[in-house]
C-alpha cells in the first residue's frame, strides 16, 4: 500500500491497549492516524448532529474507532448528556465532539462546556467545520485536544493549518448533511490525493482523512490508497442501531439505492436553519423534497405551507416528508447493524483488500 511518507516509526504501543489491540494496531502500521490516537482501525465517527449520540460514539471507540460526539449546533443539554454518556460508556481514551464553527459564533457554551471538563474527561479530539477554526484553536491546544477542522475546497486549507489543526478531513460533495453545495464542492475521489499532495509539500505532520461516500471496507480501503491516514464515516454509522436518527429514517435509507439523495436547500429552509453560502444539505431525495426541489426562490420567500407539511411528517414518522440524512453512500446500505459490528466489518474488509 502507497500512502503519503511517515514522519516517524512507530513507537511503543500503549498499554492501555490488549494485546488482541496491538496485534491489530500492527496490521495498521501505515496509517499515522490509528498510531497517534491509539486506535486498532483507521476509522473516525463522523460528529452529526443528533445523531451521534453517547452510545453511537462509545460503540466506535469501543470498537476501535475515534468516536466523535456530535455537539453539532451547540445544544448545550444535549451535548452535556451525550458527552457523558459516551464517557461513561467507553473509557478507552477515543471519545471526542465536533461542532458545527458558525454557530459557535454565535454560541459557544457548549463547547466551554467540553473544554472545562478536568483532564480525565477531556476530548481526546475537538472537530470544527464550516467556518473559521481559528477563533476557537488556543483554548482547543490548551485543553490538549487534538484539533481537527474539516474543509470542502483547497482555498480552506491554509486556514485549518494555521488554526494548527492536527487532522483535516477532506470532505467531498457525496457527503451526507451539510457540505459544499454542487457549484462549489468537490469530488472525494479527487480532492483527497490532491490534499494528500499538497500536506506531504507543506504540513507533512498533518494528517488527513477522507469523508464522502466511504461506507465499506473497499470504500476505506480507497481513501487510504489515495494518500488518507483514515476516514471519517457519517452516513454508514447513521445507519446504525446506535444512532439516534428516527428508526424510520434508517429504514427508508435501507431501501434506497445511490441515486436518491439531492443536494440543496430545501431542508434547510423547511427546518429554519439559516445555513450561510455557500453549504446547503443532502439527504433522501423524498416527495416533500421533489415537490420543491425546482422552485427554491418560492419556496423561501413563502414556505409557510410546505413547513407545515414538514413539521406533520416529523411529528407523525412520515419520512415521505420528514428529511432522513443520509448521503451518495445510502446505495452500499443494505442493514442496520451494531456500530460495532459494522467497524470490525469494515475493517476486515479493507485489511484483506491491503494485504
Amino acid at each position: 500500500m502507497r500512502t503519503r511518507p511517515r514522519t516517524g516509526a512507530m513507537g511503543p504501543l500503549d498499554a492501555k491497549h490488549s494485546p488482541v489491540d496491538n496485534a491489530r494496531m500492527h496490521t495498521f502500521i501505515n496509517s499515522r492516524f490509528c498510531t497517534r490516537f491509539g486506535l486498532t482501525t483507521p476509522v473516525a465517527l463522523a460528529p452529526m448532529a443528533l445523531a451521534s449520540g453517547g452510545a453511537l460514539a462509545s460503540a466506535c471507540a469501543r470498537a476501535g474507532a475515534l468516536g466523535l460526539v456530535g455537539g453539532g449546533y451547540g445544544d448545550l443539554a444535549w451535548t452535556q448528556r451525550e458527552y457523558q454518556l459516551a464517557l461513561q460508556a467507553a473509557d478507552t481514551g477515543r471519545i471526542g465532539c465536533g461542532f458545527i464553527t458558525w454557530k459557535l459564533d454565535e454560541d459557544a457554551s457548549a463547547l466551554d462546556w467540553v473544554l472545562d471538563r478536568p483532564p480525565v474527561q477531556c476530548p481526546r479530539a475537538l472537530m470544527l467545520s464550516f467556518g473559521d477554526p481559528r477563533p476557537y484553536a488556543r483554548r482547543i491546544a490548551d485543553s490538549g485536544a487534538a484539533l481537527i477542522c474539516q474543509v470542502q475546497r483547497m482555498d480552506q486549507v491554509p486556514q485549518a493549518i494555521e488554526a494548527g489543526a492536527q487532522v483535516i478531513v477532506a470532505q467531498g460533495a457525496e457527503a451526507g448533511g451539510h457540505g459544499m453545495n454542487a457549484l462549489n464542492g468537490r469530488s472525494t475521489m479527487t480532492f483527497v490525493p490532491e490534499l494528500a499532495d499538497w500536506l506531504s509539500a507543506h504540513s507533512p505532520t498533518t494528517l488527513l482523512l477522507a469523508a464522502g461516500g466511504i461506507a465499506d471496507g473497499r470504500t476505506l480501503a480507497a481513501a487510504l490508497v489515495l494518500g488518507a491516514d483514515g476516514a471519517l464515516v457519517g452516513s454508514r454509522l447513521w445507519a446504525t442501531q446506535e444512532s439516534l436518527a428516527p428508526q424510520g429514517a434508517k429504514d427508508m435509507a435501507v431501501a434506497t439505492d445511490g441515486d436518491g439523495t439531492a443536494r440543496t436547500a430545501v431542508f434547510d429552509i423547511l427546518r429554519r436553519k439559516n445555513w450561510p453560502a455557500p453549504y446547503d444539505f443532502r439527504a433522501l431525495r423524498n416527495a416533500l423534497h421533489r415537490q420543491w426541489e425546482d422552485r427554491i426562490d418560492a419556496l423561501r420567500a413563502d414556505p409557510g405551507t410546505a413547513r407545515a407539511a414538514y413539521d406533520e411528517g416529523v411529528r407523525s414518522g412520515n419520512f415521505e416528508a420528514a428529511h432522513a440524512t443520509a448521503g451518495e453512500a445510502v446505495g452500499l446500505i443494505h442493514d442496520l447493524p451494531t456500530a460495532g459490528a459494522l467497524v470490525q466489518r469494515m475493517d476486515a474488509q479493507a485489511r484483506a483488500l491491503l494485504v
